[in-house]
Parts: structure tokens; C-alpha cells; sequence
């Protein structure tokens, strides 16, 4: 199984394999994302990942040509 190396919203950067649950990999690097209903419907979870909104709680770490990928938060994590 690949890996891909992420760089997250507070700095941090880790490796996670492709494929792998978003919310998880998260957790793994000390961040932690917002979540609503983690069934995709409310968007809580809404994470742009190299500049492409994906639902954390329903997608998985995606490979990437470069091997990098860079993560934002999409929605004000406050709500």
C-alpha cells in the first residue's frame, strides 16, 4: 500500500496511506476535524484537499502524483 504525505491546517505534516479514513489520519497527525452527522449530509466535515472539497467522514486519502498532498479547512470550524 502507498503513502502519501499530507500537510495539515496547523503546521503539521505526516504520512497516511492511500486510502485510508480522513477523519483518522487526522487523529494520527494531532488534528482534528469537525464533524456533524458523519454521514456526509450536513458538511461539517468538509475538508479542501489540494483545492478540492471532499467530506472527510465519508472519503478516503486519495493518491497523488506528487506524493503530497495539502489539506484546509472548507467551513468555519466554529458553527
Amino acid at each position: 500500500m502507498s503513502t502519501v504525505l499530507i500537510h495539515w491546517p496547523h503546521g503539521r505534516s505526516t504520512s497516511a496511506a492511500v486510502g485510508s479514513d480522513w477523519l483518522q489520519a487526522a487523529l494520527a497527525a494531532g488534528f482534528s476535524i469537525p464533524t456533524g452527522c458523519l454521514g456526509g449530509s450536513c458538511g461539517a466535515c468538509e475538508i479542501d484537499v489540494n483545492g478540492q472539497t471532499v467530506r472527510a467522514c465519508i472519503a478516503t486519502v486519495p493518491a497523488s502524483r506528487s506524493g503530497e498532498l495539502t489539506v484546509e479547512l472548507s467551513v468555519d470550524p466554529s458553527w
